[in-house]
């Protein structure tokens, strides 16, 4: 069988049509009916039945190609393989990372990357949308909570463990609390409260507790939510790992550290099946490097 005319009548297949395919391959019309009618004579049997609508494949046509696509998909792909493999780190990277974690440990890892590959470029897309990685061409997204996507590989960079967090000179002014359930009687900056009410879980040393609190600050966005505490708004209830600055420089005390919440996971995912750029696969190592599992 010739390669070429197979590869032809596949995407004749995968485009639907004749022109389609003709366009997709910058060939003319001629060129890709002569392809697929050659290789018609060459294994002696109809493979597309044409219609004055449209081209579809006939038994014949579908078996082939259920058989062929794929190992025609495998030889692009170990060519790619191939030619990346002489080449040094180059081209474009499409990460999505909910603001957040982009910021605050995305970017670090990112800014390193490219400096030991300059001829790479990172497309850094920070949004809490759940992304579609397909259709809009992201090659790793880090996502938070469990992942029902079995088209995707997912690797967990950490989890976030969650407290309660205050500025000194808010602790200053109203005292600290010495139990969660005093926690009632203090500003709380809380994330997406409803009717000017939260309420926080904590597993602390009796087991699962929780408390209400009054939301002096209401806020939907994670990063703001630091700044109002770091401020004095109020106290909060933080994952760690936006914290760890503020606690270095003392801008942030911990409130009752004997309460804490293991939080969900944050995962990196990636698509499960083709071939991976070495470019893609090599920050997908340095940001597991960065966050061993835990």
């Amino acid at each position: 069988m010739n390669l070429r005319r197979a590869a032809v009548f596949v995407q004749v297949v995968d485009a639907g049509g004749i022109s389609a395919a003709g366009r997709a391959l910058g060939l003319p019309k001629s060129a890709i009916s002569a392809a697929v009618s050659q290789l018609e004579a060459e294994l002696g049997v109809r493979l597309l039945q044409r219609t004055s609508r449209a081209v579809v494949p006939t038994d014949a046509g579908h078996e082939l190609h259920r058989r062929v696509a794929p190992a025609l998909a495998a030889i692009d792909e170990a060519s790619a393989a191939i030619g990346d493999m002489q080449r040094s780190l180059s081209g474009v990277i499409r990460l999505s990372a909910p603001l957040e974690v982009g910021a605050r440990l995305v970017e670090p890892v990112v800014t390193r990357f490219l400096a030991e590959h300059p001829a790479v470029r990172v497309e850094l897309t920070l949004t809490s949308r759940l992304v579609d990685l397909g259709e809009e061409g992201i090659d790793l997204a880090i996502r938070g909570g469990p992942i029902g996507d079995e088209s995707l590989i997912a690797r967990r960079l950490a989890r976030e463990e969650a407290g309660l967090f205050a500025a000194p000179s808010y602790l200053a002014r109203r005292g600290r609390p010495r139990s969660l359930g005093e926690i009632a009687k203090h500003d709380g900056v809380v994330y997406k409260p409803i009717a000017g009410r939260g309420r926080w879980t904590l597993v602390g040393r009796r087991g699962v507790e929780s408390v209400e609190v009054v939301a002096r600050v209401g806020v939907d966005a994670f990063a703001y939510l630091v700044r109002a505490v770091v401020g004095g708004a109020g106290i909060g209830f933080l994952p760690l790992f936006l914290c760890r600055e503020e606690l270095a420089t003392g801008a942030l005390a911990r409130v009752l550290p004997s309460y804490a919440d293991r939080g969900m996971d944050l995962r990196l995912v990636y698509p499960s099946g083709g071939y991976l750029p070495r470019r893609v696969a090599a920050l997908r190592d340095a940001l597991l490097a960065t966050w061993p599992e835990g």
